[in-house]
C-alpha cells in the first residue's frame, strides 16, 4: 500500500491550494430573530430574506449568546444564500 506523500490531502481532504474559492465572500448585516440551537440562529437580512446563521469559531469559543433583535455582521458565499456565518455584533 502506498503512503500518502501530501499530509492533509489524504482521505479525501480538500486543500484551498487545489480548489481556491473563485469569488470572495459576501459581507452583510442582519438582525437575530430567534435562537435555534447552541450556535444556530434565524437571521433576517436587510432585504427581508431569512437565513440560518451559525456562530464563527471565535464566537463559539467565547460561548457568545446573541439576543433576539441583535444586529450582526454576516459572511455568506456566493454559492449559498440560505446560510451565513455570524462574524460579530454590529454597533447600534
Amino acid at each position: 500500500m502506498e503512503r500518502c506523500r501530501s499530509p492533509g490531502l489524504c482521505a479525501g481532504a480538500i486543500s484551498a491550494e487545489l480548489h481556491p474559492m473563485s469569488e470572495a465572500a459576501i459581507e452583510t448585516t442582519g438582525i437575530i430573530l430567534e435562537r435555534k440551537g447552541e450556535i444556530l440562529y434565524r437571521v433576517e437580512l436587510m432585504n427581508g430574506k431569512v437565513v440560518l446563521g451559525h456562530l464563527s469559531k471565535p464566537l463559539t469559543d467565547a460561548k457568545a449568546e446573541l439576543a433576539d433583535g441583535t444586529s450582526v455582521l454576516l459572511e455568506m458565499t456566493p454559492y449559498d444564500f440560505d446560510h451565513a456565518r455570524i462574524l460579530r455584533e454590529c454597533p447600534h
